[in-house]
């Protein structure tokens, strides 16, 4: 396990509720809500669980397999998991050691996560392993974007930001595909930073 992303998610899951569980979570709320709807009766790997704010946005009766390189955010996640309608198994692990065999979900979901993966076409590429052929990845994702003077601010905030834990410039879109996903559809959110990128195995 990476000890260096560990630490700085545990360090931060005392406080990360207050820093990203108001507003950012109301305003994109809808968005996820109609990404997760997408939740099917097979087997989910849900990769980043964090503190558990994207679990309310889940619809019921789902079968959950949720990961997170930070057991200290899977702790303070346990009241959300526990009321979730449906089964959420957590496990604390990363994305780039995952014991799961070869095709064992039959869909991924990922939110806000890729920003923060060190290495994030090497863990799209595990993502791509455990998923069954044609199976479904959903990302909700932050990214870089194209435009002036977007580009330029996240390129000059991103060696803050990463000390704290996202980078800002990511171009996760690309890393998709380079991880041997087929993208199938990419929606904007807001401007071209925020998206959710759908794409399958």
């Amino acid at each position: 396990m990476d000890a260096v992303t560990k630490a700085k998610w545990d360090k931060v899951a005392p406080n990360f509720d207050v820093m990203s569980g108001y507003g950012p979570e109301k305003r994109w709320a809808p968005y996820k809500r109609e990404l997760f709807s997408k939740m099917g009766d097979g087997r989910i790997l849900f990769l980043a669980v964090g503190t558990g704010l994207d679990i309310p946005f889940f619809p019921p009766r789902k079968s959950v397999v949720g990961i997170d390189i930070s057991d200290k955010m899977l702790e303070v996640a346990k009241p959300r998991i526990d009321a979730y309608d449906g089964e959420i198994e957590t496990h604390p692990m990363d994305v780039h050691e995952m014991p799961f065999g070869d095709g064992s979900f039959d869909q991924v979901f990922t939110s806000c996560t890729f920003c923060s993966v060190p290495t994030p076409v090497q863990g799209l590429a595990q993502l791509r392993r455990v998923l069954r052929p044609g199976g479904d990845l959903y990302m909700f994702e932050h990214t870089g974007s194209r435009y002036y003077p977007f580009r330029l601010m996240m390129n000059l905030m991103t060696p803050l930001t990463s000390r704290l834990g996202p980078e800002m410039n990511r171009d996760t879109v690309h890393n998709v595909g380079a991880a041997g996903f087929e993208l199938r559809e990419v929606q904007h959110v807001y401007l071209d930073v925020v998206k959710t990128i759908h794409a399958t195995a």
